[in-house]
């Protein structure tokens, strides 16, 4: 067999036949080498080593047994096909059901609030003494209770976290910037006091509500129950509830802006920092309903996207922050030509509207300036009038009072609102002002929708923050309806009162889902008009660094990113629609801890939730996901063999409602179904058929107690205690566990604890345990090594489960996995032990795991080591320590790359940092602004500019510094998994100077695999293979720009209150304040007194 490399006969002299011979002998080595690993002794060592290991798994976890005692009630079950679509329907039904009790609630507290207003009279000299959230319980060096801070009683209430609350009483939170004493506040206070009687009546009525509250559009906020407010550690409480999106959204409609900013040389210094501050307000309050566009103006026009020219782009947290980051690239300069900047803002808004793709609603131009040399009416007789269709809101920047006449006349002319900013600390209030502007149609229509947010974590509340110390923050959601004036004499202003709402939690809708009728890998997910997550078991929220967070974009993470499979959107498209209907794909699940993955098919069913902007989904995986069984016990039996101290049941499951009584709420889950079944608590409601799918598993699954016990009690067994906890789980929840060893001798203490959400029934899924062994061969068992959440994975235990099917065929559905946890040292053991087997007569092996030719491993279908001679090595990939034999195990189709993306990663970027302009969430930083501009300003006008900058300089700019910081990415990586009709293979992998041979060889009945590698061929010219994410460039300039061009289908709110022909459109801002003439008179005393 000659090759281009082979010397040809003719030509042989000595040089020649010494080459040959050379070249004899190195291919005579090779042969050998190849010969060093014969696959008939790998096949033994893998044989021996799987039929001892199997043995231990099957007899410890009793797995024979519980197939057996389940065979035994064969015929006695009914097995039914789910009909997805109308378990879908039945779900929504469910939810709509819940909503709408919430939103009753908050009706109640609507009219009551709307009834009190009217009955009261604005009485100026009122003197009321509220309870001040921050002030009670507070007393003075002397004992005595401070103003505003009388004793309110508080006391632990496990419904609302075992947080001090008071249940009968609410109380107020003034924001710092404002005087607790204002007659405006104290007015509104005094009249909200009547809402203690809805809030409390609510609650009676609805026991599983938590807080309730009334944001004033005044600035205060009551909320029920009563609780304790604590200011950060500069004494400082910075939250205002009418910069919060549930106020924003019931207040007013959606809304397309045009913020145009002066960046002419006259905008210099703390202008253009107020300015930018201004602008950063103003996208505070926009939602994902609103769209936008930020242009900086002089003689020029600068999109501050310049990708986003023309447009208008969704008010996402994702786009307001991509502009907030160009905002700090503004530099003044030139002279402002705004009849440039108006034209160009009134175009877009045309344009924009015309293609259908923004609000339909309200249109705004948000002006930015420090003054305006003309009122530009042939502008706005040309693009607004007379219908006035779009508002022009004007902030003046400074103090100075020479163009307000202007700029408020261009506001009044068009219904807009004329404000003016002197200083940071008077950014947010006056932005606000605009919002209730735009809420008077909507006031005047009387018209109270009711508005549901996207789900979000509040880390603002004094709740939330201490809850963030225990349990991790809460997702919620909130509906909130408006408050209106309804006095004769006012209803041409629209004035809205403010805004009332009530929390639910996300957790709130996962109980009205019965996971058990979902299968093992099932789940409910549910978005909002805007395709936003509402829930979805691949959702996350927080990221882990020291402590959990709050991922920047959490709230606007789209069903695409992680049903990313469909490419065409079309799941997500028909639900966003509001379509009721039926989709199927094939989809890559990943589990534990994203490491593994599950390739299966998916049916989703979905339809949308009446009375709310929500859509649900129901994805149930085919074959064993899409059945279920019924089995028969008497309820006598099904108690007994519940009232086991090792049983448990999953505590997320809502088996029975436990919220709606306070004296339900301390019970678990098995306790609550004891009490029902034996007729004590005839308030209980409890799901009648999980039950008696319960008290089946539980009778069932009896007697495999009593043989975990008869192994622990036999001391001949597991001497060594290599075998530590055996454990069993049921499709109903039902769990459970066996120690063999003492508590305190567990390897793995965490294991099935309520911290280990990953191997435990939660709302979400089954354990992981249970999910793998579903996809494994009936018979067989899965093993792996637990992975750490740290960058070091050195787990010291292996996991061993497998299935229970009730019938021998792919429709059966699994109703039950056991599995065992040993120690690795044991497991480990074990394989050594079987590779040191031959099958020659002499005993004498011709190959060992022990020879220095050869590195032997144990790895699983996924490619990840649990048996190394490099101890050290146990829990990597394969890929990582042999890429040569990895990567030629992927091109023999043994095993195969799956590429996966992760749209919510966080990646490391090095980023400018500094501690520029700062704006009320610090007042006192915005107050020594302030300070240091009016003593500029009161020093000789002729260098104001230079000494504005010397000022301003020592509070923002900082020295720009690279900091390393966590940002939101999408990234891809691989996912290995093995095929599994090949059991067997052998290879050689030609390298540089060498060639390397190996063979692998299945375990049976494991989703193992031994690999033997010849040790002597290093091959490192072949790179490992890693499993490390890769970030998906957005470096590229173009295709960030069609990523944020990009405009996904939404369906905007059934609602829209743009305009009113009653509104009175003559409130449109104050007179050019005096403040700024008295300080002009009164600056020459000062300089004296100063100068002195």
């Amino acid at each position: 067999m000659a090759g281009p490399g082979w010397p040809r006969r003719a030509s042989r002299g000595p040089r020649a036949l010494l080459a040959a011979a050379l070249l004899y002998a190195a291919l005579g080595a090779a042969v050998r080498a190849e010969q060093q690993i014969p696959l008939s002794v790998v096949k033994l060592w893998a044989s021996a080593f799987g039929g001892e290991i199997k043995s231990i798994a099957a007899k410890y976890s009793g797995s024979q047994l519980l197939q057996k005692k389940y065979k035994e009630y064969e015929k006695d079950v009914a097995i039914e096909e789910i009909d997805g679509l109308q378990l879908v329907k039945k779900l929504a039904k469910n939810m709509e059901e819940m909503f709408h009790k919430k939103s009753e609630a908050v009706r109640r507290l609507v009219e009551a609030a709307e009834e009190a207003h009217l009955k009261h009279e604005f009485d100026a000299d009122l003197q009321y003494e509220y309870f001040n959230a921050v002030l009670i319980n507070e007393r003075d060096k002397d004992g005595n209770f401070l103003e505003l801070g009388k004793e309110f009683i508080l006391a632990p209430n496990d419904h609302f976290n075992n947080l001090p609350v008071n249940i009968s009483l609410s109380d107020v939170q003034v924001p710092t910037n404002m005087y607790n004493k204002d007659p405006a506040i104290v007015n509104g206070v005094y009249w909200s006091e009547s809402l203690n009687k809805v809030f409390v009546d609510n609650f009676d009525r609805d026991p599983s509500l938590i807080w309730q509250y009334f944001g004033s559009a005044k600035g205060f906020f009551r909320q029920y129950p009563g609780i304790k407010w604590e200011p950060d550690e500069n004494g400082v409480i910075a939250f205002d509830c009418r910069n919060r999106k549930w106020y924003i959204q019931a207040a007013t409609s959606p809304k397309d802006v045009v913020i145009l900013v002066d960046v002419s040389g006259s905008m210099k210094g703390l202008r253009l920092t107020i300015a930018k501050q201004t602008v950063s307000s103003i996208l505070d309050t926009l939602g994902d309903d609103d769209f936008f566009n930020i242009i900086a103006y002089n003689e020029e026009l600068h999109y501050v996207e310049p990708c986003l020219n023309g447009t208008l782009v969704q008010a996402d947290r994702t786009n307001k922050e991509h502009f907030r980051e160009h905002l700090d690239k503004l530099f003044a300069k030139g002279i402002g030509m705004l009849d440039i900047a108006l034209n160009e803002a009134f175009n877009i808004l045309s344009d924009f509207n015309h293609t259908g793709q923004g609000s339909i609603c309200s249109q705004a131009i948000m002006l930015i300036t420090d003054g305006a040399v003309d009122t530009y009416d042939t502008i706005f007789a040309k693009y607004n009038w007379p219908e006035r269709k779009v508002r022009i809101f004007t902030y003046l920047i400074g103090r100075e009072a020479a163009f307000a006449d202007n700029l408020k006349w261009m506001a009044c002319a068009n219904k807009g609102f004329f404000t003016q900013i002197s200083t940071l600390a008077d950014v947010q209030e006056n932005v606000m002002e605009y919002l209730h502007v735009l809420s008077r149609p909507k006031v005047i229509d009387q018209e109270h929708d009711v508005v549901w947010t996207e789900a979000y974590i509040d880390s603002t509340l004094p709740q939330a923050q201490k809850l963030a110390d225990d349990q991790g923050l809460v997702l919620m959601t909130t509906v909130a309806m408006p408050v209106f004036s309804k006095q004769n004499e006012t209803r041409s202003k629209g004035i809205l009162l403010g805004v009332v709402g009530t929390d639910v939690p996300v957790k709130e809708l996962l109980k009205t889902i019965p996971k058990y009728k979902l299968g093992i890998h099932g789940y409910a997910f549910a978005i909002t008009n805007n395709g936003y997550i509402l829930t979805h078991p691949e959702l996350r929220p927080l990221y882990e660094e020291g402590k959990k967070r709050r991922k920047p974009n959490y709230s606007s993470v789209d069903l695409s990113e992680v049903e990313w499979e469909d490419r065409d959107d079309v799941l997500r498209n028909a639900m966003v629609n509001r379509k009721t209907g039926k989709f199927s794909m094939e989809v890559k699940k990943t589990v534990d801890k994203g490491k593994r993955v599950l390739v299966m098919t998916n049916d989703y069913y979905y339809t949308d939730i009446k009375g709310t902007p929500f859509s649900l989904g129901v994805a149930l995986s085919r074959g064993h996901g899409k059945y279920f069984f019924r089995g028969n016990v008497t309820i006598e039996e099904g108690l007994h063999d519940l009232e086991h101290p090792d049983v448990s049941l999953a505590d997320e499951w809502s088996y029975c409602n436990t919220d709606l009584h306070p004296e339900h709420r301390h019970l678990s889950q098995l306790e609550a179904i004891k009490l029902y079944l034996k007729g004590k608590e005839p308030l209980l409601q409890c799901d009648k058929e999980l039950i008696q799918e319960v008290l089946f598993d539980a009778v069932v699954s009896a007697p495999i107690e009593a043989y975990w016990t008869s192994l622990a009690l036999n001391k001949s067994e597991n001497s060594d205690k290599g075998v530590e906890v055996a454990f069993l789980g049921t499709r109903t929840g039902l769990s459970r566990i066996n120690l063999f060893v003492g508590a305190e001798q567990l390897t793995n203490q965490d294991f099935l604890k309520a911290g280990d959400k990953e191997n435990i029934f939660n709302a979400d899924h089954f354990p992981l345990w249970y999910r793998r062994a579903a996809e494994q061969i009936p018979g067989s068992f899965v093993y792996s090594i637990p992975f750490s959440t740290g960058t070091v994975n050195k787990s010291n235990v292996v996991t061993a489960s497998t299935s229970i099917q009730l019938l021998d065929e792919r429709k059966s559905p699994v109703v039950a996995a056991v599995g065992i946890q040993m120690k690795l040292e044991f497991f480990q053991r074990k394989f050594w032990t079987a590779s040191r087997q031959c099958a020659s007569l002499d005993g004498k092996c011709s190959i060992s795991c022990d020879d220095e030719t050869v590195n032997c491993y144990l790895i699983d279908n996924n490619g990840f080591i649990l048996v190394s001679e490099d101890y050290t090595q146990t829990g990597d990939f394969f890929g990582e320590i042999e890429g040569a034999v990895m990567h030629k195990l992927l091109t023999m189709g043994s095993f195969k790359r799956i590429t996966l993306y992760d749209y919510q990663a966080m990646c490391r970027a090095n980023k400018e940092s500094s501690d520029a302009a700062r704006g009320l969430l610090d007042p006192y930083n915005a107050f020594l602004a302030a300070v240091k501009w009016i003593m500029t300003e009161l020093v000789l006008f002729l260098v104001e500019f230079n000494l504005c900058s010397w000022w301003h300089s020592d509070l923002t700019a900082k020295a720009q510094k690279l900091k390393q910081t966590l940002e939101p990415c999408d990234t891809e990586y691989p996912a290995f998994v093995s095929e599994r009709t090949i059991k067997e293979t052998s290879g050689n992998i030609a390298c540089e100077d060498c060639s390397k041979s190996f063979v692998i060889q299945q375990i049976p009945s494991s989703n193992l695999f031994m690999v033997v590698v010849d040790s002597s061929c290093l091959c490192e010219s072949v790179a490992p293979i890693t499993m490390a994410p890769i970030e998906i460039s957005q470096h590229n300039e173009s295709l960030k720009c069609e990523r944020l061009k990009a405009q996904k289908i939404r369906r905007r709110p059934e609602s829209c209150h743009g305009f009113h022909p009653e509104e009175n459109a003559r409130e449109c801002g104050g007179a050019p304040s005096l403040q700024a003439k008295m300080v002009l008179i009164l600056s020459p005393l000062l300089l004296l007194l100063f100068l002195r």
